[in-house]
């Protein structure tokens, strides 16, 4: 990957930056635990189901709001779409900081499913127009997998700087409130983006416009084809990732708690007496872990055009990917069948890897399949695909793993529902990929 002129890697650079500042989210690694908590503090019964409901929520909020976001850009302009999705998400940081009550806490999260709404899809289709206007679209997969990478270096450093604030603090509101800074320098950044990412709005911005361009790209996306089949894979591997990525803040608070807390005790009692001692065991794991997760997912969107090129093909990989991805939650299975938790915090950054592997290659499978002018569109459909899965995986594991823990002393098998979901999916995205390829030779 090469970048010839200082103008191109100026816009290399505001690509990388804007991925960088996105990803200050502090409450990434604690926001399962955070909400938990708040749920727990309005004595809400069976908290991890409301959490469920509250992810599911925040899913069908993005699968109403995605794709008719993404045609607003496509007609409207693609970075008033950006600025408007980041005021959203300061919004949601603002109520998320200082807001207890659980309805109060559904408005926030319907504020950052009009962030997510209006930025997924958005971004990478700005990404594309510019490799289109340098004639490098074959560069697809390794530019976006390069601007990835450092969106995850922003993920890695934002949850050494968590862990430090709630130890700090001893508590979540702040991190939610930090996050604040950040997106507003985002918003500067993207007042400095030339004006020919903004697409090319349709004259008059009529909003006749905007539903016709839906229309053409919903039904491009259905059509049966490759494109239908790309969406489907995009909900079992990415929408159950996203479903149950947060449930490692349990297995590390569980593991920290068992390691760390004894030793804690004794410190907190003489420097910080009237401290959480549950709570500071978690964030001392927590912070370096998800910090070898974001590190490593980094490393992963980098490296993904090298899986491409020893697989022979982008649909190639894709298939090694669901290899990987049956292995890994056959893993994860086994970890939590035999109560051994640090192997399961293995298995969830194997699976981080493999995410960000897939994504890049994902996102260049849906570009060849798409023409650039509905790009931000199609790629909205697709995110919507996975966030309806997610809103409906989301509420049926919290309860699933309620119901476990309410019926398990030592916390065998609680999130075994999260392990067989992925073996089932896994198992029928590679045994329908095969039959299809039958059917192509025949």
């Amino acid at each position: 990957m090469t970048v010839a002129s200082t103008r191109d890697r100026l816009m290399l650079f505001q690509f990388c930056l804007y991925g960088f500042l996105k990803n200050q989210q502090y409450f990434e690694p604690f926001f399962l635990l955070a909400l938990l908590q708040k749920f727990e503090s309005q004595g809400a019964t069976l908290a991890l189901t409301w959490v469920g409901l509250l992810y599911g929520f925040r899913d069908l909020c993005v699968n109403l709001l995605e794709v008719p976001s993404g045609a607003i850009a496509d007609v409207l302009g693609r970075r008033r779409s950006m600025i408007a999705g980041f005021v959203a998400y300061i919004g949601s940081f603002l109520i998320f900081g200082f807001c207890e009550d659980i309805w109060t806490l559904f408005v926030a999260m319907f504020l950052f499913s009009v962030g997510q709404a209006f930025r997924t899809g958005t971004h990478k289709s700005m990404i594309f127009e510019w490799l289109n206007r340098l004639g490098r679209t074959d560069e697809k997969t390794a530019i976006y997998g390069y601007t990835r990478s450092w969106s995850k270096l922003g993920s890695a450093l934002s949850a050494l700087i968590a862990a430090a604030l709630v130890f700090t603090t001893g508590n979540y509101s702040t991190i939610f409130l930090v996050c604040v800074g950040p997106y507003l320098l985002n918003v500067v950044n993207f007042m400095f983006y030339p004006s020919y990412l903004e697409g090319k709005p349709v004259a008059g911005r009529s909003l006749g416009e905007v539903f016709r361009t839906l229309g053409r790209s919903i039904q491009h996306s259905l059509a049966p084809g490759p494109l239908r089949r790309l969406l489907f894979e995009s909900m079992g591997f990415e929408g159950l990732y996203r479903a149950g990525k947060d449930y490692l803040q349990l297995i590390v608070q569980v593991a920290a708690i068992g390691l760390l807390l004894p030793y804690l005790i004794e410190w907190l009692q003489q420097t910080r007496p009237g401290a959480d001692p549950k709570l500071l065991a978690t964030t001392v794991a927590i912070g370096p872990v998800y910090f070898l997760v974001f590190v490593a997912s980094s490393i992963a969107s980098r490296k993904a055009k090298n899986l491409v090129q020893a697989a022979g093909s982008e649909n190639a990989a894709g298939r090694r990917l669901w290899i990987g991805n049956l292995a890994v939650f056959s893993l994860l299975g086994f970890s939590v069948m035999t109560d051994c938790f640090w192997l399961a915090i293995l298995a969830f950054l194997a699976l981080a890897i493999l995410e960000n592997l897939w994504r890049p290659i994902l996102v260049s499978r849906i570009a060849d399949c798409t023409n650039s002018r509905d790009q931000a569109t199609i790629l909205s459909v697709e995110s919507q695909a996975k966030s309806l899965f997610a809103a409906f995986v989301a509420p049926l594991l919290g309860f699933a793993i309620d119901m476990l823990r309410q019926h398990s002393t030592s916390g065998e098998y609680n999130y075994l529902p999260l392990a067989l979901f992925g073996i089932a999916i896994s198992l029928v995205m590679l045994l329908t990929g095969r039959r299809k390829r039958r059917q192509a030779m025949d």
